[in-house]
This record gives C-alpha cells, sequence and structure tokens, in this order.
C-alpha cells in the first residue's frame, strides 16, 4: 500500500517536471527553435489546425526558422497565424515558403525571460509540493484505519519528503540550464 502511494507521488511529480520542461521549450532564447510555433493554429479551409499539420516547420539556421505550407494557398493563412500568435515574429514570404528571422534578444529581454522562468519553475514546485501533500494524506488514512503502524507512518512521510526533494532539485536543474541559455550570447 505505502510503495504504490510512493509509486503514484513520484509518477506525479516526474509529470509536474515534464511539464515545466515543456513550458520552458516555448520561451524564445537566441536560437532559432520550432518548439516556439507549436500552439499556433492555423484556419485551414474552417477548422483551426495546427501549424504543423498545414506544412513543414524545419530550423534553417541557428536564427532561422523555415516554415513550407503543403498547399500553396496556405502561405498568407500561415503568415496571418503567425501574426495573430503575438509572438513578435515577422514572417518573410519568399514564393512558397516562410522564413522567420530571429533577433537577438536584448539584456533587458533577457531579464524579463528569466522572471518568466523563475515564475514557470516556482509553479512547478508548487505542484510537486501538492503532490507531497496529497501523498501524505494517503498515508494518513492508512494511519487512522491502523492498516500501518505510527513507525510505518513515519517512514513512509520521510520517504516522501525525500521523493519531493529530489524532484523540486530536478525542476531547479531544468531552471538552471534554461536560465543559462538565455544569458548565453
Amino acid at each position: 500500500m505505502i510503495d504504490d502511494i510512493k509509486k503514484d507521488a513520484a509518477s506525479r511529480m516526474q509529470k509536474c517536471v515534464d511539464v515545466l520542461k515543456q513550458a520552458l521549450t516555448k520561451l524564445r532564447t537566441g536560437r532559432a527553435n520550432t518548439a516556439l510555433l507549436e500552439h499556433v493554429r492555423v484556419d485551414y479551409y474552417g477548422t483551426e489546425t495546427p501549424l504543423s499539420q498545414v506544412s513543414s516547420v524545419v530550423v534553417e539556421d541557428a536564427r532561422t526558422i523555415l516554415i513550407t505550407p503543403w498547399e500553396k494557398n496556405m502561405v498568407q493563412a500561415i503568415e496571418k497565424a503567425i501574426m495573430v500568435a503575438n509572438l513578435g515574429l515577422n514572417p518573410n514570404t519568399a514564393g512558397t515558403s516562410i522564413r522567420i528571422n530571429l533577433p537577438p534578444l536584448t539584456e533587458e529581454r533577457r531579464r524579463d525571460l528569466i522572471k518568466v522562468v523563475k515564475s514557470e519553475t516556482e509553479q512547478a514546485r508548487v505542484a510537486i509540493r501538492n503532490v507531497r501533500r496529497d501523498a501524505n494524506q494517503d498515508v494518513k488514512e492508512l494511519g487512522k484505519e491502523k492498516l500501518i503502524t505510527g513507525d510505518e507512518e513515519k517512514e513512509a512521510e520521510g520517504a516522501i519528503q525525500k521523493l519531493t526533494d529530489q524532484f523540486v532539485a530536478k525542476a531547479d536543474e531544468v531552471m538552471a540550464a534554461k536560465e543559462k541559455e538565455l544569458l548565453a550570447v
């Protein structure tokens, strides 16, 4: 029973770290990254469709993303969708392909992005602590129902705390890596 609670807590905490990683990939650093455009939706014959389903999105070089629509008539719709997404990116159309040049980040913008990274990381830490709270409540329930002894309850809470510390450290590692990436010129 205690092992099941610990396994469940560990998997939920890992999901919190994964969500943090996913959120941070959407932040623009100095390098081109196709993840910047993952949430862009294009009006494809009246249906909001992800950009990746109507075109090829690739990183051409360190500061350029190349978008090649599957259909030639989609160029205007893709261009409009990128502008509407409010990413601060200017698409340049060249025939049937669209290039997005990423300007270098200013020092002020880098500082703002680091604040966003820290905020996202704090949200992940809170989510991990909430998982800890739920797991501890489950352990206390087992103690109240006399299914485990008081010593086992304390031991389980200690193990859950160790798990929490491990996953908070993982979240901090993700944050540190993203900060380093943002500060690299």
